[in-house]
């Protein structure tokens, strides 16, 4: 039979009021009588029902997702996904809401943790700018007691909760490898399109690319970082600028969201390994017709209902499943393309 309060108060020698006020960490107990309370609980295996407590609480959770507003397809699948979860939230007693800032901004990005945390939210899911005061805000958060996720992009030592996103550095390396075997003996450059070097997760992909890059024994150059910002018209200008200067380039590794730009930019060429991050409209078609080789694509809904866990697990203080929350890097190729609806894609 499952342990109860009754068991846990009888235990410790104290009233069902105290382990209430113990269970839900409300003050007015002294530390040594919490301190027996808690060895019954723990001496007695007593698991609580948070989704029971929490029903007959009438607890709401407020969950904020801090996204970068813009033309990113892999963003607005993100959105998209929060907003699906919100129409079941009801009934888990969670409301989502999404805050857009502008890419790659670290000031609009840190008002809007301010804001998350004067609202008193439950827990926040943001896509991380490295900058020292997004730590700093992310410090006030903790500070505060809202738990916080960051969400595709880390930050590591800003004393976040936990990170929902892919192996960046092992991504990067994927791509490198795929670059090396498709390319072969082949000489030439390689280019690297990506959105901004002040994202962790464009630098870390770029670490693991050129780390494979330079294993390999055909040695090969990597040129000069083109930060397109996630803009489809700066991405294309900058390829179609290093396409014209670069007669011999061999192939482009896009590691953020500049895809649109760069599928303009190659207009249907498929003389050159192309690399991409994110299966969308645009990576999707370029795939079918040869001008993509191959898209690294992470599931946007899987990490959305990853953060929400997380988010809920860390309001409660329970313990995280990491196991549940890895979230896979899928290999897509022309030959294994999923089927439409199933895509990460809302454009």
């Amino acid at each position: 039979m499952r342990p109860t309060v009754h068991d846990i108060a009888d235990t410790a020698g104290v009233s069902l009021a105290t382990v209430d006020r113990v269970l839900n960490d409300r003050p007015g107990v002294r530390g040594v009588t919490k301190a027996k309370v808690e060895a019954a609980i723990a001496s007695l295996g007593y698991v609580r029902d948070v989704a029971a407590a929490n029903l007959a609480k009438s607890r709401v959770y407020p969950l904020v997702f801090i996204l970068p507003a813009g033309d990113n397809p892999f963003m607005r699948g993100l959105e998209a996904e929060v907003r699906r979860a919100g129409f079941h939230s009801a009934a888990e007693r969670t409301r989502l809401s999404v805050v857009p800032v502008p890419a790659f901004d670290a000031v609009a990005l840190v008002a809007a943790i301010d804001a998350a945390i004067a609202e008193q939210v439950s827990g926040i899911a943001a896509v991380a700018v490295d900058a020292p005061e997004v730590a700093a805000a992310i410090g006030r958060a903790h500070a505060a007691g809202v738990p916080i996720v960051t969400l595709v992009s880390d930050l590591a030592n800003s004393g976040r909760d936990h990170f929902v996103g892919v192996d960046n550095v092992a991504a990067g390396r994927t791509a490198g490898s795929l670059m090396g075997r498709f390319l072969g003996t082949r000489p030439g450059p390689v280019a690297v399109l990506a959105g901004s070097m002040r994202v962790r997760d464009h630098r870390e992909r770029l670490d693991g690319f050129l780390a494979t890059i330079a294993d390999m024994p055909v040695g090969r150059a990597v040129l000069p970082v083109l930060e397109g910002q996630d803009d489809p018209k700066l991405s294309l200008s900058l390829v179609s600028g290093c396409l014209e200067s670069t007669p011999d380039l061999a192939g482009i590794y896009s590691l953020g969201a500049g895809n649109q730009g760069l599928v303009a930019a190659l207009a249907d060429r498929t003389d050159l390994c192309v690399i991409a991050h994110e299966l969308t409209a645009h990576t999707r078609a370029a795939l079918e017709t040869g001008t993509i080789d191959a898209v690294l694509n992470q599931n946007a809904g899987h990490e959305v209902r990853s953060a929400i866990r997380v988010l809920r697990a860390k309001a409660d203080g329970l313990p995280v499943i990491a196991a549940q929350e890895r979230i896979r890097l899928d290999i897509f190729i022309k030959d294994n393309l999923p089927a439409g609806p199933d895509e990460d894609d809302n454009n």
